[in-house]
């Protein structure tokens, strides 16, 4: 995967920070849920895309730092595959939680910023959406943007806020509610995103094909690879003679 841009400045002073939660694209690690329609490598090369488009989306917003929150273990390959001007940071811990937790411990040290943990699979979201979420924090405490399965896409604070993020429930469809209760009971006030979906499953692939056959610029690096996995099941139908 080579970087989207040649000339991005790393907008290191800046005092809105996206961070992308990220894992290496290693067969059979992401994408896991998409099998068997969708074995490892294929996960991996559609993970990469993904991310990829993800990154271009994140340079699209101007004076935001962007940075990539990941396992240890992938900090060399993503920081290889990011290109110039993305900080790529190793997580404390294992998980999703760790990791989330890790985001605001590191990016709010020593001074109050905005920023917004996103995850790396939702690169068809339009940028006003994150540009929209940033404005929130201005008048909140924490953003969140919504998933229509009971998780969320983003979660933005200005501060970190330890006990937010809990290690039961992650990933689940009680995510959106624990993490909602959780800044209820640290009285933290919170605001919405419009509400959008993520890739976890074949459903989710499936509109995203959709919609980037309508609209191929949205994520293009995705939409080319989704084109070429259709075409080539096309073809194997065919000379199966499974029409």
């Amino acid at each position: 995967m080579e970087s989207s841009s040649e000339t991005v400045v790393p907008a290191w002073n800046s005092d809105s920070v996206l961070v992308i939660m990220a894992k290496a694209p290693t067969p059979g690690a992401v994408k896991t849920r998409l099998t068997p329609g969708l074995p490892g490598q294929a996960g991996a090369a559609l993970y990469c895309c993904l991310l990829d488009d993800t990154l271009a989306l994140a340079r699209s917003l101007g004076d935001v730092e962007i940075a990539i929150m990941c396992p240890y273990s992938d900090v060399y390959e993503l920081t290889r595959l990011a290109g110039h001007g993305i900080r790529v940071v190793g997580q404390k811990g294992e998980g999703l939680a760790a990791g989330l937790t890790s985001v605001f411990a590191h990016f709010a040290e020593g001074h109050q910023r905005r920023i917004i943990a996103f995850n790396s699979d939702s690169p068809h979201l339009p940028g006003s959406v994150l540009e929209e979420a940033f404005e929130t924090l201005a008048a909140h405490d924490v953003v969140v943007g919504p998933t229509s399965d009971g998780g969320y896409y983003l979660v933005g604070a200005k501060a970190c806020h330890p006990m937010l993020f809990t290690g039961d429930g992650m990933g689940t469809r009680s995510a959106l509610e624990r993490l909602l209760s959780g800044a209820r009971a640290l009285e933290l006030s919170v605001g919405l995103t419009d509400s959008f979906y993520d890739i976890d499953v074949a459903d989710d692939l499936i509109r995203l094909a959709a919609e980037l056959q309508r609209v191929p610029a949205r994520a293009p690096r995705t939409a080319a690879w989704l084109k070429q996995w259709e075409d080539a099941a096309k073809q194997l139908r065919t000379s199966t003679g499974d029409l």
